[in-house]
């Protein structure tokens, strides 16, 4: 790795937290809160809970890793630094299953609020293709260029968000038919709901997949982390109290399970057509943040794995000039969420990337209680081991088939690993 180019550092703690949000605010309030209410009705707000608990705790073992590691990469470092390199491979791929199934998720809720909006019946073919496109052509540009456009889309879904919390606090409940054999959720209902919610949390990564570029990586990454966990949680809280004070618990349930937009279907329902538009624009935008800082992320995974070539050292090239970010990786990374957008479902991509995301956090705790003991720091490791028992306990509570893409993934992933590495030129520095 020495003579490598390194990215460079040009992002605040205010930026930070403006990619972190970027990161969480689309897919979860406009998506993951729906698939959790199709689960457990008005119980929503306890996955919420749960989810954002458990987000906290690895929130703060990712900070206290990427304080100490403050380069590209993320869970893939820190595996192969405080574990075992073989380990951090496996986590890097179960990073890149995740996060390419989360990316392909927004992809598909940008069509799916497009189409909801339009009255269509399926979306077009065109409006997955085009946000993944767009976003990547904004992270090739570069990151000054990325978080300004994230600022932008952030402050359009917050908008949109704040106006529909507003009219769903604001709306009587309508009456809606009483379903007298609704069972009650039960204890695996809510962490699975927890687990989808959860996967919206974990937007909190961007910040330190992206260690390498952020100015005084000690302070600003825990901050914002903190930060952006806590906002993501009060308002998905909201969104979904509010929605669920419009239609009632059961009927948001129905309404998240059969729409593609389920805050569009609920603001038709409730009388609220006049927030159609603007919830849609908010949509795209929000999850338009969630993709482009998705590819961005995922990029740098891919960066520094090429860097060890556990991927082909071709992804690990910077690009020259102003933008000097990782180019090729970024055009691989683009190609494939275009795939999984174009041939998976909504809840089968996000059902998948909530197992992979469990599994590659339970590593980062694992790697960061280790950093803790050795450190002498007793309750840190205690908080982080904590966190790797809650992601081992929520992940048990997926269904089995959400198990079988994150496998077959990892498993091609780490073939790959093994492939690359034995194609690799000798090289004096190793």
């Amino acid at each position: 790795m020495t003579g490598e180019r390194k990215l460079q550092r040009t992002i605040g703690l205010p930026g930070a937290i403006v990619l972190g949000l970027g990161s969480m605010v689309g897919t979860g309030a406009f998506i993951a809160i729906g698939l959790a209410a199709g689960i457990v009705d008005d119980l929503v707000w306890i996955a919420v809970l749960i989810g954002g608990s458990l987000a906290m705790l690895n929130g703060l073992s990712s900070a206290r890793l990427a304080a100490r590691h403050p380069v590209s990469g993320g869970t893939y470092e820190y595996g192969y630094r405080e574990l075992h390199p073989s380990i951090g491979v496996g986590a890097g791929w179960l990073f890149l299953t995740a996060k390419t199934a989360s990316a392909a998720t927004a992809s598909m809720g940008i069509a799916g609020y497009l189409a909801e909006s339009f009255g269509a019946t399926s979306p077009p073919t065109w409006s997955l293709g085009l946000p993944i496109l767009a976003m990547a052509a904004l992270a090739v540009i570069g990151l000054r260029c990325s978080l300004l456009a994230t600022t932008v889309l952030v402050s359009l879904a917050m908008a949109a968000l704040l106006g529909f919390i507003a009219w769903g606090f604001g709306t009587p409940t309508i009456a809606t038919p009483t379903e007298v054999s609704r069972p009650t959720p039960s204890s695996i209902d809510l962490l699975h709901a927890a687990a989808l919610v959860f996967v919206a949390f974990t937007g909190y990564g961007r910040i330190a997949t992206l260690g390498e570029e952020i100015r005084d990586p000690a302070r600003s990454i825990p901050m914002a982390v903190v930060v952006t966990v806590l906002v993501s949680a009060a308002l998905y809280l909201l969104v979904g109290l509010a929605a669920t004070n419009v239609v009632g618990g059961a009927a948001f349930g129905d309404l998240a399970k059969a729409a593609d937009g389920p805050l569009i279907a609920i603001a038709e329902a409730g009388g609220g057509g006049w927030l159609v538009i603007p919830l849609a624009i908010g949509a795209c935008a929000a999850m338009g943040g969630v993709l482009l800082n998705l590819i961005l992320g995922l990029s740098r995974v891919v960066l520094a794995m090429g860097r060890r070539h556990d991927l082909p050292p071709s992804l690990a090239r910077i690009g020259n000039g102003g933008n000097g970010g990782p180019v090729i990786a970024i055009v691989v990374v683009a190609a494939t969420v275009l795939i999984v957008a174009t041939t998976g479902s909504m809840l089968t991509a996000w059902s998948g990337s909530a197992a992979a995301v469990l599994a590659y956090y339970a590593i980062t705790n694992l790697a960061a209680a280790r950093m803790s003991l050795r450190d002498g720091q007793r309750a840190a490791a205690t908080a982080s081991g904590l966190g790797a028992l809650a992601c081992i306990v929520v992940a048990c509570s997926l269904p089995a088939a959400a198990w079988g893409p994150p496998i077959i993934a990892l498993l091609a992933g780490l073939c790959l690993s093994v492939l690359s590495r034995v194609l690799r030129p000798a090289s004096p520095s190793g």
